[in-house]
């Protein structure tokens, strides 16, 4: 039964992408606005709510390994996986502000959650927290990010001339179509994350491997298809807008979140995963800067790093 319900967890997370992805896109073009902030807000909040969901559940059940793990392994997936499948299936166009702005904003992003945590990692596990204090300090990073997005977004409505291609679409419809592609993702999410970690700890995993696997690659399912089903309809603004907010949403909101909700306890094992995050960032900023756009090649190294992430973390672990 457990198998089964993967499944339809799996078809439910394809099939709501797919939804998601056109009634996203159709809204962006409604309040004239680039799809890049689309993907930076609606599809990146909707597909990091999993993310959210499972850290704040573990931060209260006491599974703190869990909580942190899923973050830091969901981004390490998004930004090497999700990125590398996406330009695989079709080459993303990255806009300028993209790399000027947005990505650095996921490098310091990164960099915060890192100084807030280098002071505590480093003195082993039992006494590091990442308090409320921290948590508010991520949220006010949120705060700032949002401010920025609203204002890019009023700026560039404001710019744009009304476009009667546009004057067929549906606000209701769209509107219908996003809501019911995001909870099939959320709740297909759900179910893949439940079952696949009932069958991960049937074959002896632990805790800390368990959330930056398993659970992390499962809450990132929905930035995977999501993206992909982007990439697909050459949405790659939508594609890379997805996770490049969804890794900011992760660690500002999910952490901030629930950091000021319960202080979370913090692996010291984690540390180095955040060092990887950072580097994986950093050679994503560098693969968007040549030529603009990140290639089927680089694709395949994004994809690969993973693969050598993954079994340096099965060999520690």
């Amino acid at each position: 039964m457990v198998y089964v319900l993967l499944i339809v967890g799996f078809v439910l997370l394809i099939k709501g992408a797919d939804f998601f992805v056109d009634g996203s896109s159709n809204i962006a073009r409604l309040l004239q606005v680039p799809p890049i902030l689309i993907g930076l807000t609606i599809v990146s909040f909707g597909t990091s709510s999993p993310e959210a969901t499972v850290s704040i559940i573990a931060a209260f059940g006491g599974n703190a390994d869990v909580a942190v793990g899923n973050v830091v392994g969901s981004n390490i997936f998004n930004i090497s996986v999700v990125v590398g499948l996406a330009a695989f299936v079709f080459p993303l166009k990255v806009q300028s502000e993209t790399i000027k702005k947005e990505i650095p904003f996921t490098l310091l992003a990164s960099i915060v959650l890192f100084v807030l945590m280098s002071d505590l990692a480093l003195h082993g596990f039992g006494t590091n927290l990442l308090t409320r204090g921290d948590g508010i300090i991520l949220l006010l990073f949120l705060a700032i990010f949002m401010y920025y997005v609203i204002e890019v977004g009023l700026k560039s409505r404001k710019n744009a001339a009304p476009n009667p291609e546009y004057l067929d679409i549906s606000w209701g419809k769209n509107i219908v179509i996003t809501l019911a592609g995001l909870v099939a993702i959320i709740f297909g999410g759900d179910l893949v994350v439940d079952n696949g970690t009932k069958i991960a700890y049937s074959l002896g995993m632990s805790e800390t491997l368990v959330g930056l696997t398993i659970i992390a690659i499962g809450t990132s399912l929905p930035e995977l298809v999501t993206s992909i089903a982007a990439a697909m309809k050459k949405e790659s603004e939508i594609a890379l807008g997805n996770i490049v907010g969804s890794n900011i949403f992760n660690i500002l909101f999910v952490l901030g979140a629930t950091s000021t909700i319960t202080p979370i306890a913090v692996d010291s094992k984690i540390f180095i995963d955040v060092v990887i995050m950072i580097v994986l960032t950093l050679v994503l900023l560098l693969f968007a800067r040549t030529g603009y756009r990140i290639g089927k090649r680089e694709g395949l190294m994004l994809a690969a790093s993973y693969v050598v992430y993954l079994v340096y973390i099965i060999m520690r672990n």
